[in-house]
């Protein structure tokens, strides 16, 4: 049976064009409370600016065979035991009868300060990805086949994140791969790198400008890390869960 991406290019525009949307509805509610957020947490703490996203992944695999499984948004069921921590919060889980089949982080991060945020998104992904992969070769997660695990990222578009950078490595030399890249370019190819290693199934890094509150504007930064990727990866793994029965 062919798979069903879920008509994703259209779900990713409308979630997209969500994201920026509910950023800014929440700015102006607190500007009319008189309430108001450093910098860009204004549009940060509405929360649910990647509800959109959550829903293509719950489409995904309600048309690849699992309509019956249990996905877990709510907060108090979110929770999956770590090896070098008790336990980590995750964006969202699909389970059937006890049993993880996916679990899935969504990120984003906006300007200005890319330089400020991009190596605790670094350090969160890594640790986060291994922890729990750990954990499951040390039985926490019951003998079952491996889980999808997946990790999105939204990152403004904009003159910032596409500017070249340059580090400091005193001692020994950087990556060629990150000599005078942007910040964009950073992600990908931490996106890239947490795949190729193993450490999610799927990484996904998605590039958009504020001006796509109006028409759901994005860009993948390579085929590795693009959306039809990500979801390409998510329906076949539930698919195959599916035919295991």
């Amino acid at each position: 049976m062919a798979l069903d991406l879920a008509d994703y290019e259209r779900q990713t525009k409308e979630a997209v064009m969500a994201f920026w949307g509910n950023r800014e509805q929440a700015r102006q509610k607190q500007i009319e409370a008189g309430v108001t957020d450093q910098g860009e947490r204004a549009g940060v703490t509405g929360g649910k600016n990647m509800d959109g996203f959550t829903a293509l992944i719950i489409d995904l695999v309600k048309r690849n065979g699992l309509a019956h499984a249990q996905i877990h948004q709510n907060r108090a069921l979110l929770t999956l035991p770590g090896y070098f921590r008790p336990t980590k919060l995750w964006d969202l889980l699909v389970m059937i009868d006890g049993r993880l089949i996916a679990a899935v982080e969504l990120k984003s991060q906006v300007g200005p300060s890319f330089g400020n945020n991009f190596n605790n998104r670094t350090e969160e992904a890594i640790g986060t990805a291994h922890d729990l992969s750990v954990a499951y070769r040390e039985g926490a997660l019951g003998k079952h086949p491996r889980p999808f695990i997946g990790w999105l990222m939204l990152v403004e578009d904009a003159d910032a994140s596409r500017r070249p950078v340059t580090d400091r490595s005193p001692h020994f030399p950087v990556f060629s791969e990150f000599q005078g890249a942007s910040y964009l370019k950073r992600y990908d190819v931490l996106c890239q790198r947490l795949v190729q290693e193993q450490l999610y199934t799927a990484a996904a890094l998605i590039a958009s400008p504020r001006s796509a509150a109006e028409d759901g504007a994005f860009a993948d930064l390579s085929d590795l890390t693009s959306v039809k990727t990500f979801v390409t990866g998510l329906a076949g793994h539930i698919a195959a869960e599916a035919a295991r029965g």
